[in-house]
């Protein structure tokens, strides 16, 4: 039998041991954290106490909203902040074009980047632009993106989901969308940091009055656990696999631009998308087409249909992504699966 390698981290990446145990050690903790009595206290106590570690994960001293993942914590800021315009980049994640309504639209250039001396007018708004997207792993110019909203007397939402832990945007952001799973902790669980939670509209229950419903103690120990375990440095790997692809005739997207070091998308001219993950999946290796939440749409990528490339050039683009489990033979054998892919189609350029 094929021996599996996973390469779709971006879409989820396994729960590190200690997120495991951290669940476990929730689950022992059954009592309503919202409760008054010793058990429901003890409960609130781990919860608070993880509440802090996932804060100062990222360096914030605002508010940390626990939420159950980054497309409710984005729905949360883009549904309820009381500014009353909204503006999203046009390569920003479903969730967010979801959430945004009848948003304003930013542009993006033909690497896919906001570009901060253009945003106009952002007065009155709440402007979302990703760190960086999930399905090219371009990285918006964030500091000076939040410089020009800030100046411009509006609020800036960043959704970080793909993102390390990092102190990077407390000084920047106004909100900041994280989820749990993509950083190797359960799925279901994230949260939503906030700089000055009057900038919400409350809508009672539990977290402060801003997100009604039970707390999710088992997942929020998990998520505090896994952001305090370090993540590899995957440059290297990744421009090793951007040479290999390029050398073999594929096309790296907006490989000019500063891009994410575990995440790569790859064009292969004249195989769809879709007989490429067949093939691959064949061989046992799991990459995909676009963001997990849009991969088994029909619809040709928003994200790069934005940056200017024909619907059949989106149709041709598969993602690969790393995590901590990727090793360098991993990458070796993409290479090597993906030549073969190539050649059989009577696509390879030696």
């Amino acid at each position: 039998m094929t021996e599996p390698l996973y390469l779709d981290h971006a879409a989820t990446t396994p729960i590190t041991p200690a997120a495991v145990q951290a669940v476990r050690d929730g689950m022992a903790m059954w009592a309503n954290p919202s409760s008054p009595h010793a058990a429901g206290r003890a409960a609130r106590a781990a919860l608070e106490a993880a509440r802090g570690r996932i804060g100062a994960a990222y360096g914030w001293t605002g508010e940390v909203l626990l939420t159950s993942g980054a497309s409710e914590s984005l729905a949360i800021a883009l549904g309820r902040c009381v500014l009353a315009r909204r503006i999203v980049s046009a390569v920003e994640h479903d969730a967010v074009l979801r959430a945004g309504g009848r948003a304003e639209v930013l542009s993006v250039d033909a690497l896919g980047r906001v570009d901060a001396g253009a945003l106009g007018d952002v007065a009155g708004a709440l402007v979302a632009v990703q760190w960086c997207n999930s399905e090219t792993g371009v990285r918006q110019p964030i500091a000076d993106i939040a410089a020009a909203v800030r100046e411009g007397g509006g609020l800036l939402l960043v959704d970080a989901a793909q993102m390390p832990a990092s102190d990077e945007l407390a000084a920047v952001a106004d909100f900041v969308a994280v989820s749990a799973h993509k950083r190797g902790g359960p799925p279901g669980t994230g949260a939503l940091l906030v700089r000055d939670v009057a900038t919400l509209h409350p809508s009672g229950g539990q977290e402060r009055g801003y997100r009604p419903g039970t707390e999710n103690l088992p997942g929020v120990l998990g998520h505090a656990a896994a952001l305090e375990e370090a993540e590899p440095d995957h440059g290297e790997r990744r421009t090793r696999l951007d040479d290999a692809i390029r050398r073999s005739g594929g096309i790296v997207v907006a490989e000019d631009a500063v891009r994410h070091p575990a995440i790569g998308a790859y064009r292969m001219p004249g195989v769809a998308s879709a007989a490429q993950l067949i093939r691959f999946d064949l061989q046992g290796i799991a990459v995909s087409a676009g963001s997990a939440c849009a991969s088994g749409s029909l619809k040709p990528s928003h994200v790069l249909r934005a940056m200017g490339w024909s619907e059949e050039a989106t149709r041709e683009v598969v993602r690969v992504s790393f995590g901590r489990t990727t090793t360098d033979a991993d990458v070796e054998r993409f290479i090597a699966a993906w030549r073969g892919v190539a050649r059989a189609t009577g696509r390879f350029a030696a």
